[in-house]
């Protein structure tokens, strides 16, 4: 498929494997992949009310049929049926690999990267790609920040607590205190404050140094909405000045001579 957006469902027609809601994938399951012989199904859950992440559901569950491997594991000991779980807990390697394979099918790099270029910067870059590609908006995030050339973050946080955050590789390999699962948000973030009282989504400039110990005090764009269908708040964090030399970090914890 040389154009977005790229349909899971035809994916899914051309091996004729049957897609259809149902009501069997029960509520905290996302989908499921059933094998009968030599034939497979995909349900998704009547319970996701976001076409974005039926859509990323159903690539999933191609991914455990595509993967080297995956139906050996998933439909061990003769299971006829694999549930995929909604949230953010933490996964088995072949959980992650299919959520890969999802991303990787509905946003393909050498289509993505090209749309990215005419999407702008930022949290409305995010969302005009999120459209494009038919795909959720946390997934959009995430292959955005995986792919800018600018300091991003993607942060999924819950009340005053931090699920877990992906940044974009030009922020990575530093000597930042990061934040990661389980800690604190910064207590002056918006995002803090979005998830005390939530809003339609809130947008603010702060620094990079406030959510990241020893990073560079570069203004950043701080945009934070709601995940309707996780029931989680999403962050993402921009900017567009170009961070240090990593070298320039190491450098700042060395003491100057007398």
């Amino acid at each position: 498929m040389a154009s977005l957006p790229i349909c899971p469902f035809e994916v899914a027609r051309r091996r004729e494997i049957v897609v259809r809601e149902s009501a069997l994938a029960k509520p905290g399951f996302a989908g499921c992949l059933v094998r009968g012989g030599d034939n497979f199904g995909i349900l998704y859950s009547p319970h996701i009310q976001n076409e974005g992440f039926i859509r990323f559901t159903i690539a999933h569950e191609l991914g455990h049929y595509f993967l080297d491997g995956h139906p050996d594991i998933i439909f061990r000991n003769g299971q006829s049926q694999h549930f995929s779980r909604m949230g953010f807990g933490k996964k088995e390697s072949h959980e992650k690999e299919a959520d890969f394979f999802a991303s990787g099918l509905l946003m393909p790099e050498h289509l993505f990267r090209p749309a990215m270029v005419e999407a702008g910067v930022g949290f409305l870059a995010v969302q005009a790609l999120s459209l494009l590609c038919r795909a959720s908006l946390l997934a959009t995030a995430i292959r955005y920040a995986t792919y800018s050339d600018d300091p991003v973050a993607v942060i999924v946080s819950s009340g005053s607590v931090i699920d877990y955050c992906v940044s974009s590789d030009c922020m990575k390999g530093r000597s930042w205190r990061w934040n990661i699962g389980g800690e604190r948000l910064p207590t002056q973030s918006s995002t803090l404050a979005f998830n005390q009282n939530p809003e339609d989504g809130v947008e603010s400039t702060s620094t990079l140094d406030a959510w990241f110990e020893g990073a560079p005090a570069i203004e950043i764009v701080e945009h934070v909405t709601f995940l309707g269908s996780y029931g989680k708040t999403l962050t993402i964090l921009h900017s567009e000045e170009a961070l240090p030399d990593p070298d320039d970090d190491d450098a700042q914890d060395l003491p100057e001579d007398e």
